[in-house]
C-alpha cells in the first residue's frame, strides 16, 4: 500500500527522505515534486525498479525519452560526453533549475542504456530533490505526469495524482499544489542548440 508523506521544502523531514532512498533502493516507485511538475521516478541502477517503471508507463528503458536526475553537474558529467567551452558555460547556468537538456552519451553508460547515444539530463533546484538524492547511489530516472484530461495536461493536486497512483507506486513525496508548466527542453547534441519545447525556463539564446 502507498503512502502519501506530506514534506515542507523549506525543510524536509529527514526520516521521510531516509525512507524515500530505502525505497528506491529496493526497487520501489517514488513520484516527488521538483521545481516544475511532479515526476515518476526510480532508481537509474536498480533492474527492479527500472523493469516496473517501464511496465507501467509502457516503454521500452533502453530507446524511450526519459530523463536522468542528477545531484549536481560534477555528478552529471559521468553520463554525457566531455563538454566544450560554450556547452559547459551554458548547462552551468541554466542547472539547477527547470530545464531538461538532451546531451550526447558517455561512450559507458550503465546497462540498460550503454547503447543510447543521447541522453536527457535535468538538475532540479527543488530542496526535496536535493537532499533526497545526496541520499542515494545513482541518480533517479525520471518522467513528468500526465494528467489523462484532455484540457489539462499535468494534475496540480497532489491528493487527485496520489488517489491515479497509488496501486502503481509505493511513495508519494508532496509539498503541496505543483506546478502546471513542464520544464524548457534543449538540445544540446549540436550547435547551435536547438530549443524542444518551451517550458517554465526562460529561452537563454
Amino acid at each position: 500500500m502507498a503512502e502519501l508523506r506530506t514534506l515542507y521544502s523549506s525543510n524536509p523531514n529527514p526520516k521521510v527522505l531516509e525512507e524515500a532512498a530505502r525505497i528506491l533502493n529496493q526497487g520501489g516507485l517514488i513520484i516527488f515534486p521538483t521545481d516544475t511538475v511532479y515526476g515518476l521516478g526510480c532508481l537509474s541502477n536498480n533492474e527492479e525498479g527500472l523493469s516496473r517503471f517501464a511496465k507501467i508507463k509502457a516503454i521500452k528503458i533502453e530507446k524511450a525519452p526519459l530523463s536522468f536526475l542528477f545531484q549536481d553537474i560534477r555528478e552529471l558529467t559521468h553520463y554525457v560526453q566531455h563538454m566544450n567551452s560554450a556547452t559547459f558555460k551554458l548547462v552551468k547556468k541554466l542547472l539547477p533549475g527547470p530545464y531538461a537538456l538532451i546531451m550526447n552519451a558517455a561512450p559507458k553508460l550503465p546497462k540498460p542504456f550503454h547503447k543510447r547515444k543521447t541522453i536527457g539530463v535535468r538538475i532540479s533546484s527543488h530542496i526535496v530533490l536535493q537532499q533526497l538524492l545526496s541520499l542515494l547511489d545513482a541518480p533517479l530516472i525520471t518522467s513528468s505526469l500526465h494528467d489523462s484530461d484532455e484540457i489539462l495536461d499535468y494534475t496540480t493536486d497532489p491528493e487527485v495524482l496520489f488517489e491515479e497512483w497509488e496501486s502503481r507506486i509505493d511513495l508519494m513525496l508532496s509539498d503541496g499544489y505543483g506546478q502546471n508548466v513542464p520544464s524548457t527542453v534543449l538540445d544540446l547534441t549540436e550547435e547551435p542548440f536547438q530549443v524542444v519545447r518551451e517550458g517554465l525556463g526562460a529561452i537563454p539564446f
